[in-house]
């Protein structure tokens, strides 16, 4: 194999980034563009699929194929790229808003179908590009220009409706740490099948600070579980806090009381095929529990895409008319040669 010596620059076009100075766009930007400039693929093997929120520019700024759909409809339209172009590497790049409202429908069938793309759900909590109005991600009483009084509707939980969907990989991961990103992108290319990344993405206009009970430096490690596979689940400021799974539920205790060691920590199996363990991962919320980042499931199963190349090449091994001249001069013909 040759290796292409990419640098982040070659994924990055020409045009202007009109994001707001400050926006969590950059940050996700970069990380993906590092991702593909390490993966040892032609750039024109890759191709980049948006729909409409300010995260849908993003094929504008990558040196890469792209195509800015309309509201709703990435997830259909990269599949349909995906089908044609089986050799394509595709990424689709979606909001909360995006993605789980009006494209709602295109998610979820994406994800049950297993189409090898890696989606990238950026989650602000907030429509930005419209200017503030709340999303299906929004926490129950939050105030915006659409729920002035307060929201009276629960949210989604992107990861419960994957898994809800019979998707086989979500990680989290957020803005402010590129590292972070960077792994999980890797490892969301590197999967066959739909792997699904939730980025909490800070808007700095109409919902600034949003996730900064989870980023502030002071409590950061004492809030946020990043999870690694095959190693125990831990975490805190002195690394002695961990998780066990005691009354069917998930609890935080502390290495070195109580006669807690190491070895009472849950392990981290993202290849778990019962996704019990996952859901509950992904459940954790503050105040009273961290926040999980990471590949929280990754497991093997059946892709669509290769599944549909298969099924051609068997039919067409085996089929009886092999052009559309055959099928139209089958079965009862007959011949038109006058008036008579």
């Amino acid at each position: 194999m040759i290796d292409l010596k990419y640098t982040v620059k070659d994924f990055k076009s020409e045009n202007e980034v009109r994001w707001c100075a400050g926006c969590g766009d950059f940050a996700i930007m970069n990380a993906v563009q590092r991702t593909m400039a390490g993966m040892n693929i032609p750039r024109e093997k890759f191709a980049v699929i948006s729909g409409i929120g300010c995260s849908s520019r993003f094929p504008y700024y990558m040196s890469t194929f792209g195509f800015h759909t309309i509201h709703g409809r990435a997830a259909a339209v990269a599949s349909g790229v995906k089908l044609a172009n089986p050799d394509l590497n595709v990424w689709v790049i979606s909001g909360d808003g995006d993605a789980m409202a009006i494209g709602g429908n295109h998610f979820i069938h994406l994800i049950r179908r297993n189409i090898d793309v890696n989606f990238i759900l950026f989650n602000n909590r907030i429509y930005g590009l419209t200017k503030g109005q709340y999303s299906p991600t929004c926490d129950r009483g939050k105030k915006t220009k659409t729920s002035p009084f307060g929201t009276i509707e629960d949210p989604f939980v992107p990861g419960k409706l994957v898994i809800g969907a019979r998707g086989n990989f979500f990680a989290r991961a957020i803005d402010g740490n590129m590292k972070l990103s960077q792994s999980v992108f890797e490892k969301a290319a590197e999967f066959k099948g739909t792997s699904v990344v939730e980025v909490l993405q800070n808007c700095v206009i109409f919902n600034h600070g949003i996730h900064a009970e989870i980023t502030d430096p002071a409590h950061r490690a004492d809030r946020q579980l990043i999870l690694e596979q095959g190693k125990p689940m831990i975490f805190g400021a002195e690394k002695n806090k961990g998780l066990v799974f005691e009354n069917a539920k998930l609890k935080i205790v502390v290495i070195g009381e109580n006669g807690v060691t190491e070895d009472d920590i849950l392990v981290h199996d993202a290849t778990e095929l019962d996704s019990t363990l996952h859901m509950a991962l992904i459940n954790l919320q503050l105040p009273d529990m961290p926040v999980v980042f990471g590949v929280i499931r990754a497991v093997p199963a059946l892709v669509y895409d290769t599944e549909m190349v298969a099924q051609i090449d068997q039919v067409q091994q085996t089929r009886k008319v092999t052009c559309v001249d055959e099928l139209l001069k089958s079965g009862n013909t007959w011949e038109v040669t006058g008036n008579d």
